[in-house]
């Protein structure tokens, strides 16, 4: 399949990067909401941040110098003013659901679906799943998810990651099962799907559908403060903001704009105690240049070719470089790579054309029977085959129906906002990204009272954790605990390490065998970390 990736998206000497980089550079191949997404545009990695930037619709004003600068991370440049009104136009919609297709009885776990509108005139309306901790909701923390992609669906999150339910692949119509090691038991979990045009969040108007970095931000503040508006049980559970892969750009922004809303008196004051991040793209430098020395570590190339390619390229291998030598280097690297399942090493490539029911939900819809059928060929050794049951279930009438989906809002049902990425442009007509790097944001929340654990799966090409234990070491933050081996079951499950500095504390830890979603690789280790975690307890 990453073959015929490179044959669909043609790549051709990329502005900006190295001509024959495809794999590490160009056409990013990373795992969003568990599937896997063929970013059509090639990542140059040095973002001019002075690019234009869109003007966000909210209730609030937001003016030059917005809260997506570095430059302006204080209270004193947090130009979001307090001018929201505290009557918010209330269009949202939320449903107890107390059955659902493919499930069998009842849920025995409560889930509500809704809607919350953004902006003055509420054209963006992003839908939710949120679902209560079955062990105490009123005292468990409030975890709120983000997928990444950016503009991806948190449905997989929801089904194949930490959920309570999970599609049970051994039958071809697809069916629910409950799954043992959902993060439910122990938390309240807000899913939402982030932008228009992914999962069931649509937009009213065209211009709604734009969206950028900085925006998606505040857009997700916006949601959350009219969310627990509406929800005011869960206003002083300890909250804590989550995600995956291209959310390591955006989450530190949204964080920092939490801790600068509650410092002007916004209403309500959340009540934020830190992140969580999973396999995070932080930093396009160091974290795409962590893929050719992890390739090299995990004997996926040859000690000749890596140490030719560190030399003639001077450790750079995404940028341009007029070295015919690196470019040969790199031409190399990629035939060594290319065949490799990004997001889990270890595990095969899908190389049937079996994947277009998720992608777009399409055959599902124009004739479900053809669809049903297919899935009976599907190898679902392969694991991204398996994500098509996501598109054949959610297309379902009835589907809609039990989750209170609005009726027209949307079509064919996409777990991503594909076109975000188009090809030798950093900018598309629907999405600007201008955060080149969310280092500064962490830096910044290192001085705050808060908690984070960011997580790697240690077999995930996609962001490598060497790439991940590189950026938290530019933190410049005290070591508290150094490496050593966490357990499950008596088992080693990863290794982990702490940081801090005063009231700020970082625990890093690789959870061992998992790719890039390491909850959906590793379900029970990952389960025993976020509990430890979140009880304040040594992995």
């Amino acid at each position: 399949m990453i073959k015929e990736v490179f044959k669909i998206y043609d790549f051709q000497k990329p502005k900006g990067g190295n001509p024959l980089s495809k794999l590490l550079v160009g056409g990013l191949i990373e795992a969003e909401g568990d599937r896997l997404l063929k970013h059509r545009k090639i990542l140059n990695p040095a973002f001019n941040i002075e690019k234009l930037k869109v003007t966000p619709r909210t209730n609030c004003r937001v003016h030059n110098g917005d809260i997506g600068d570095p430059e302006a991370l204080s209270v004193s440049a947090f130009t979001i003013l307090n001018t929201c009104s505290s009557d918010y136009h209330n269009s949202s919609a939320s449903a107890v659901i107390s059955t659902l297709p493919g499930f069998s009885g009842k849920l025995p776990f409560k889930l509500e679906t809704g809607y919350i509108g953004i902006g003055e005139e509420e054209n963006v309306q992003l839908f939710y799943y949120f679902v209560e901790s079955e062990r105490n909701p009123k005292d468990d923390p409030l975890l709120v998810w983000q997928a990444g992609g950016p503009g991806c669906s948190d449905f997989g999150a929801l089904f194949t990651q930490f959920g309570p339910l999970q599609f049970n692949t051994t039958f071809v119509e697809p069916t629910l099962t409950l799954n043992p090691y959902s993060w439910t038991q122990v938390a309240n979990i807000l899913f939402f799907d982030n932008s228009p045009g992914a999962g069931f969040s649509y937009a009213r108007n065209q211009n709604a559908y734009r969206n950028s970095d900085t925006l998606s931000a505040a857009q997700t503040y916006e949601f959350l403060r009219k969310w627990l508006k509406e929800h005011p049980k869960f206003v002083s559970n300890p909250l804590y903001i989550a995600g995956i892969s291209y959310t390591g750009i955006v989450l530190p922004v949204i964080v920092q704009n939490i801790y600068n809303g509650n410092e002007l008196g916004n209403e309500p004051i959340i009540n934020i105690k830190g992140y969580i991040l999973n396999n995070p793209l932080t930093d396009r430098s160091i974290d795409f240049n962590s893929r050719i020395p992890y390739a090299h570590q995990f004997a996926l190339l040859s000690n000749e070719l890596f140490k030719a390619a560190e030399i003639n390229c001077h450790g750079d291998y995404i940028n341009e470089n007029p070295s015919t030598r690196c470019v040969d280097n790199l031409q190399e690297i990629d035939k060594c790579l290319e065949s490799i399942f990004q997001m889990q090493i270890l595990e095969p490539i899908c190389l049937e054309d079996t994947t277009a029911l998720y992608k777009d939900g399409s055959s599902s819809e124009k004739n479900r029977t053809n669809a049903i059928r297919s899935l009976k060929y599907i190898n679902t050794a392969c694991r991204e085959n398996g994500y098509s049951y996501f598109a054949l279930w959610a297309n379902e009438k009835s589907v809609r129906e039990a989750l209170h989906i609005h009726k027209g809002t949307i079509g064919t049902w996409e777990l991503c906002n594909s076109d975000h990425y188009v090809i030798g442009k950093d900018d598309t007509a629907t999405y600007t990204y201008d955060v080149s790097s969310s280092l500064p944001y962490h830096k910044n929340l290192t001085k705050k009272s808060c908690r984070a654990l960011v997580m790697s799966g240690d077999h995930d090409m996609v962001f490598p954790y060497i790439g991940t234990r590189k950026w938290i070491r530019s933190l410049n933050l005290t070591v508290g605990r150094p490496w050593t081996p966490w357990f499950v079951g008596k088992q080693v499950a990863g290794y982990t390490e702490t940081y801090m500095n005063e009231d700020y504390s970082l625990t890093f830890a690789t959870v061992k065998g998992a790719g890039h979603s390491a909850p959906e690789y590793k379900p029970e280790e990952c389960l025993a970390m976020v509990d430890r975690w979140f009880g304040s307890y040594a992995l």
